[in-house]
């Protein structure tokens, strides 16, 4: 387990960035409690740790705990929040959905009957739409909840707000990238 280099934290900030924008700094800067006792310790921050190609979200008090596991023994410390694929680029994963839900700067709701369809895999159709933050972009990563505030997953906005209004029922508002459905068809690699 090491810290990122520059251009991995580059990748990794400019990714997350791209779910949570101007909200990273929270992201990056939360306090942890993690380890502190009500007396005299200080409470530590969060920071970002690459092993086995992957990169993990960890309290500073649990990475200086974790430095007396040796390194093969060590399967994972923290919560993931994704990998660098063997090509060099940064991957989300479904394992950091509960960070981004908390603060993601734009969202999409699902009516009930899209919700299925999403968890299997499926991008989400403009019939499947129950609301969308005002003002979001094309492109841009959206965190996907359920009716009831249930984050579901996460994906990237295919139309802007705007353009949503004007589309056919068929047509695609946001694109897949993870889903909560992933916990059972991808088992063995999470």
């Amino acid at each position: 387990m090491r810290p990122l280099d520059e251009a991995e934290t580059t990748q990794v900030l400019e990714k997350l960035h791209k779910f949570v924008g101007s909200n990273l700094r929270h992201l990056i800067e939360r306090r942890s409690h993690e380890g502190c006792e009500a007396t005299t310790t200080p409470a530590g921050g969060y920071c970002l740790r690459l092993h086995k190609q992957r990169v993990y979200y960890v309290s500073e008090a649990l990475v200086r705990r974790a430095t007396n596991v040796g390194r093969e023994k060590l399967c994972g410390l923290g919560t993931c929040l994704g990998k660098f694929t063997k090509s060099g680029k940064f991957r989300l994963v479904v394992t950091c959905l509960d960070l981004l839900a908390a603060h993601a700067k734009y969202k999409i709701w699902l009516k009930p009957s899209a919700e299925m369809s999403f968890l299997y895999g499926n991008h989400v159709l403009k019939s499947g739409l129950g609301r969308i933050t005002d003002n979001t972009p094309q492109y841009q990563g959206v965190v996907i909840y359920s009716m009831s505030d249930v984050p579901l997953g996460f994906g990237l906005a295919a139309k802007s707000t705007q353009e949503c209004r004007k589309l056919d029922p068929n047509d695609i508002v946001a694109l897949h990238q993870a889903d909560l459905g992933e916990y059972l068809r991808l088992e063995d690699e999470l």
